[in-house]
């Protein structure tokens, strides 16, 4: 059996103690969003995609078929007991396999990719940060490796500033990138 969390675009945004804790009455399928608890018993809510929709709808269907009522977890194991985060971690490892992958496939590999394509095509730092669930965006940064070239041409395409800046503005970022800056000197314009 399969478990659809990496079928969905929930697990990339949640860490794999997020999905071993997802509860049933957590998730808002008709509003397409989830409340996961995060680190230090924080909740957020994360936005779901149609996709992700669907496979949990799927997926609720066929779990019909493991659980006793009492169990609230999401994601179960044939025997209806909540998924253990290593018990992700092994099946998603040996889903990879199964797909020929060339490398060791892990959780923190889609998120860490999630977060880097996220900021790749939104450039929008503060957003990645909150889908994360990160509390500082320090952690988002260093977390994301964004190369110098991606960023300087955010910051060339959407800083009000940046053609009288020009390479000041690029050096800045690049003392961001190498840590001679904390992230509270990045202005959020």
């Amino acid at each position: 059996m399969t478990v659809p969390c990496w079928n969905c675009s929930i697990h990339p945004v949640c860490d794999c103690s997020e999905l071993a804790g997802l509860d049933c009455q957590r998730l808002d399928l008709a509003d397409a969003v989830v409340t996961v608890i995060g680190k230090g018993r924080k909740q957020r809510t994360v936005p779901l995609g149609r996709h992700a929709c669907r496979a949990l709808k799927a997926w609720l269907q066929v779990r019909r078929d493991f659980v006793a009522d009492a169990e609230s977890a999401v994601f179960v194991s044939k025997q209806g007991r909540r998924l253990s985060v290593r018990s992700i971690q092994q099946r998603l490892s040996n889903w990879a396999i199964r797909q020929g992958l060339p490398v060791h496939v892990h959780p923190h590999m889609l998120r860490h990719s999630f977060a880097s394509h996220m900021l790749e095509s939104s450039g929008d730092l503060r957003a990645v940060q909150e889908l994360l669930g990160h509390a500082d965006i320090g952690t988002t940064q260093i977390y994301t490796h964004l190369d110098f070239q991606h960023l300087a041409r955010v910051y060339d395409t959407s800083h009000p500033r940046a053609p009288a800046q020009g390479w000041a503005g690029r050096q800045e970022i690049r003392q961001l990138i190498a840590g001679r800056r904390g992230p509270s000197s990045l202005r959020m314009v």
